[in-house]
């Protein structure tokens, strides 16, 4: 929906996109699945008809197949029928919010999901990320970003599904030749890279892709204090933007590889600095108080 009116922000007429002069062409929608052929398709689900036209006039000319849908319900109907390659949600919708419709989609479907939030609603913002949404951009945006956006999160689920065929293909010929592959074993995770999978005790973690990128990194970088600049910019790639995606990150990965998130012993808060990743295995942790654990680790909390 369209973001509420502020001082010095465009009123409800305006077009709550950023457009520039040269808007592209419609381009021809593909009649049949045939026609969608080695095609991404996008699924953009907003309520405002403006918004709507624009950004799938700008995803079509950029070479994807696009699916619209204007409400929750049916992007949910849509969802299932098309299994689109990515999500354009917007937050606010009728008949389902948003919110539920990201949680629904990431609970069915491994499906990445960039959440569209109204203009300095930053509890908007950290409520997508906690759904599951793997990136947001804040109205009025650029449709030009926002086609770069769905090509970044695109690249990166591309290059995951990639390195797991190619460890599939490969893995029959490693056995054979006597070469196994070598993932990472830090503490209790384990990291494959080539399967695009981290385990926990041998256990899978399902994780999106941004909370796959991030834990990889902080396990490849252990027992060092991680701003969260550094790691907006090293495991998001953005130069600058809003913290507070570091934090709700954090936080959903605390939830689902901590023993008790609410006294994290794995990824713990350095305040007024950041993050450190001090991969003490769980099984000891669960029958230790805080402070034995530190002690066995050798670090100081």
């Amino acid at each position: 929906m369209t973001a509420p009116r502020t001082p010095g922000v465009p009123g409800p007429d305006a077009v709550p996109v950023s457009v520039p002069v040269s808007v592209p062409a419609a381009g021809p929608t593909p009649a049949d699945p045939a026609a969608d052929a080695g095609q991404r398709r996008i699924l953009v689900v907003d309520d405002d008809p403006t918004v709507l036209e624009i950004v799938c006039r700008y995803l079509r000319a950029a070479g994807f197949v696009v699916d619209e849908a204007p409400d929750g319900l049916s992007a949910l109907s849509l969802a299932e029928e098309k299994r689109p390659d990515l999500v354009v949600l917007d937050r606010m919708l009728p008949l389902l919010d948003g919110i539920e419709v990201c949680r629904r989609v990431r609970s069915t479907w491994a499906i990445p999901v960039i959440m569209l939030t109204a203009l300095n609603q930053e509890d908007d913002r950290i409520d997508g990320l906690e759904a599951g949404a793997d990136d947001y951009l804040a109205k009025p945006f650029s449709p030009r970003e926002l086609v770069l956006r769905v090509q970044a999160v695109l690249r990166r689920t591309g290059q995951a599904a990639a390195q797991a065929a190619a460890h599939s293909a490969g893995q029959g010929a490693n056995e054979a030749s006597g070469q196994p592959s070598a993932p990472l074993v830090v503490g209790d995770f384990t990291l494959d890279t080539a399967a695009h999978e981290l385990r926990l005790r041998g256990t899978p973690l399902v994780l999106t892709v941004r909370e796959f990128d991030l834990l990889s990194y902080l396990i490849r970088h252990p027992h060092t204090v991680l701003g969260r600049d550094d790691l907006l910019r090293s495991v998001w790639g953005w130069e600058f933007g809003d913290l507070s995606t570091v934090t709700v990150h954090v936080r959903r990965l605390r939830e689902k590889i901590e023993a008790d998130p609410a006294h994290p012993l794995l990824l713990q808060t350095v305040w007024g600095v950041g993050y450190r990743f001090d991969p003490v295995p769980l099984g000891s942790v669960g029958t230790r108080g805080a402070a034995d654990a530190a002690r066995a680790d050798g670090t100081t909390r």
